[in-house]
């Protein structure tokens, strides 16, 4: 029997809904999610459970890619890489749907309880600051001639806004269609993730994010100097780093420090942990998880201190399929196991490829960051304030764009080199 590829894809940032057909591309718009005449979108609470999920799941994604590139840079969007598998989740059943469930840490969540509460999660964050541009955006893209059943197009519509299209693969210009979507998604940060499409190849789904913040207070440029940034192996860098002093959300652990930096009216930041000269960074994040995290962050403190900060950026790009099957997803990966007969009638249909893409910028105004994640399916044939701190970034830190409000890590990264 013929067997069926999948491959989710996930971009960073928020695209219209379409109308699917057996043929064409459809662009009606799709019906919103319902509400339950409780509350609006925009004010509806989010599912703390999906909080927990993806940030359970970020972290332990992050411990998994860095064991693959100890010592570089890395970069990514545990919120892009949860939504893009969460639209292919609703595809998933048996076993495959048990192995995903529990590898993106999702408990007793039902699968209609995931969809509306990752529709909350969109429209939520889509209007958390008016003066911080963050877009969700999420397509799926189905090879024509290829039946998939309605419902699950339909789901992946309504709660996650998908823009559900049908394209001729076989068209050579399929894959700029698809990055055109990407590039405009991502706001030109970035502007392919399709080379070529295979012959077996018969669905992409896509989720983008797209964040643009401005620092609730801008480092002065004038105060940016070269400095030395001290390497992992001992040698020296140098770096323009940049300078302020003010009241920052601060906390000082047993052999680090963190600091929280607000864009616009507080509700986004971007925490920064330094470890201890002494202890590296893979000695500290090997302390790292969910748990610790939530607990640091709560305790967070306003601390009149001095900050210096490199300004950095970095382009990050994986394929995570051998991430995912540490987790426990290899099921999902095997052809002659994975089971996505909620997607198809046929059981012919397995992931062969995740792939994630991430860019930040950081600098004196503020933060401008995008992530990709790649699913493609084929068919083969409180505490005390303390005194002031010092904080000065001149070795490898960790560092995660956050919603203060739900705790729900949008993007993370190890800086080894700016």
């Amino acid at each position: 029997m013929a067997r069926l590829y999948l491959l989710p894809l996930l971009v960073l940032l928020l695209a219209g809904c379409g109308n699917v057909a057996t043929t064409g591309v459809g662009n009606e718009p799709s019906p919103q999610p319902s509400t339950d005449n409780k509350s609006t979108e925009t004010t509806r609470k989010v599912d703390p459970r999906l909080i927990e999920a993806n940030n359970q799941f970020g972290f332990a994604l992050l411990h998994q890619l860095r064991k693959a590139d100890s010592g570089k840079n890395l970069f990514l969007s545990p919120a892009s890489i949860t939504l893009a598998l969460a639209m292919t989740y609703n595809g998933a059943a048996g076993e495959t749907e048990q192995a995903m469930a529990k590898a993106m840490s999702l408990g007793n969540m039902s699968k209609e309880e995931l969809n509306q509460a990752a529709s909350d999660l969109r429209q939520n964050l889509q209007h958390a600051d008016p003066k911080v541009d963050l877009t969700i955006a999420n397509s799926l893209w189905a090879r024509q001639g290829i039946a998939f059943k309605q419902q699950f197009l339909e789901t992946n519509r309504r709660y996650f806004g998908a823009q559900v299209s049908v394209l001729d693969f076989a068209d050579p210009e399929a894959p700029q269609t698809i990055n055109r979507w990407v590039d405009a998604s991502t706001k030109g940060k970035i502007k392919k993730i399709v080379d070529n499409i295979s012959p077996r190849t018969v669905m992409f789904l896509m989720n983008a994010i797209y964040f643009h913040g401005k620092w609730q207070k801008p480092f002065d440029k004038s105060l940016t100097q070269e400095k030395p940034f001290h390497l992992a192996n001992g040698e020296q860098k140098r770096v323009p780093m940049m300078a302020q002093t003010g009241k920052f959300p601060y906390l000082k652990g047993e052999n680090f420090q963190m600091v929280s930096l607000p864009y616009g009216e507080g509700r986004i930041s971007m925490v920064i942990v330094l470890p201890d000269e002494g202890t590296s960074l893979n000695e500290w994040l090997e302390s790292l998880s969910a748990e610790r995290w939530k607990t640091w962050t709560s305790r967070l403190v306003p601390t009149e201190g001095d900050l210096q900060l490199p300004r950095f950026g970095m382009e990050y790009e994986k394929t995570l399929n051998d991430a995912l099957k540490a987790l426990g997803m290899a099921v999902a990966f095997e052809p002659d196991r994975a089971d996505f007969t909620n997607m198809r009638d046929e059981r012919d249909l397995y992931l062969e490829k995740v792939y994630h893409k991430a860019i930040v910028e950081v600098n004196e105004e503020g933060t401008e960051a995008a992530a990709v994640t790649s699913v493609q399916v084929g068919i083969t044939s409180v505490q005390q304030p303390r005194p002031p701190f010092k904080m000065v970034v001149d070795r490898p830190f960790f560092f995660a764009i956050r919603d203060t409000r739900t705790g729900m890590v949008l993007f993370m990264g190890a800086v080894y080199e700016p």
